[in-house]
């Protein structure tokens, strides 16, 4: 797959918090009758457990490409899903993924109410409901949270926990002989590692992307040195291998890099490395 210009980064208002450009009308009409089949599907297996649904990604900012982009879904519930229930959602994802084609996967990420209407800290998934997310069920609580600025709070959740993302993919590597398995690591670690390059320059310049490309262009500005070692991490992201040594060798260097660059902005920022900072 090609590597191409796409994304953007978050509109900021007047007074500097980020504003949510998700809507249901941005989205592809072949996305919405995908959209819509999910969600009905997840309620009615889920209708008692579910107090919300949001979707979040590129469909709902208007920029959906049919092999490319999935069916991001954040549930909330009333109480944590036991064992048994997020197993009989994730066998549903897997079913409504071979539905449809032209969609690269359905991914729903469960989270129990009291854990996102938690003011006190910042949270990740909260900030996404809020700022990156439209919704599709129940009772919206996007009017309920915060807003949000393109702060160091912010940036310390793609930052303060790099270290041991990039030692879980070193530990998952090392030995692993299934092809699958690989090129899915490598796809998580390597966004998770365009989306911290972001995360250093973030406060400098006051907006936010969780878009690969901009992610990467941003970093570039500030950190001319490492632009080919952030653009091979931008293609491993979208063009995974399965060479898991491959992969390990980019981690050794570019990834120990990157875990010298996060302590330097964490001894500035949140020198006790708190994995979420007070709102």
């Amino acid at each position: 797959m090609n590597i191409r210009r796409i994304g953007a980064v978050c509109k900021v208002n007047h007074d500097g918090y980020l504003v949510n450009e998700s809507s249901w009308e941005k989205i592809d009409v072949r996305f919405k009758e995908a959209v819509t089949f999910v969600v009905d599907e997840i309620i009615a297996a889920f209708s008692k457990e579910i107090h919300s649904i949001y979707l979040r990604g590129s469909l709902p900012r208007g920029l959906a490409i049919e092999g490319v982009s999935d069916i991001d879904l954040l549930i909330v519930t009333h109480t944590p899903l036991g064992a048994d229930e997020l197993e009989r959602l994730y066998s549903l994802e897997e079913k409504l993924t071979e539905r449809f084609s032209f969609v690269n996967g359905v991914e729903a990420g469960v989270f129990p109410l009291g854990e996102v209407a938690d003011r006190s800290r910042f949270h990740i998934i909260p900030f996404m409901i809020k700022t990156y997310s439209v919704c599709l069920y129940g009772e919206n609580l996007q009017g309920t949270l915060p807003d949000y600025k393109p702060d160091e709070k912010l940036a310390n959740a793609h930052i303060v926990q790099l270290k041991s993302q990039i030692q879980q993919a070193k530990e998952d590597l090392v030995d692993n002989e299934d092809l699958e398995d690989i090129a899915d690591c490598c796809t998580w670690i390597m966004k998770i590692i365009v989306r911290c390059g972001f995360a250093f320059v973030l406060i400098d310049e006051q907006t936010y992307t969780r878009d690969l490309y901009p992610a990467y262009e941003r970093f570039s500005q500030y950190y001319p040195h490492q632009q080919k070692k952030m653009r091979q991490a931008l293609v491993y992201a979208i063009n995974p291998t399965s060479n898991a040594g491959e992969i390990l060798s980019f981690l050794d260097e570019f990834g120990d890099w990157m875990i010298g660059e996060a302590e330097v902005w964490l001894n500035k920022h949140n020198p006790e490395k708190v994995d979420h900072l007070p709102l």
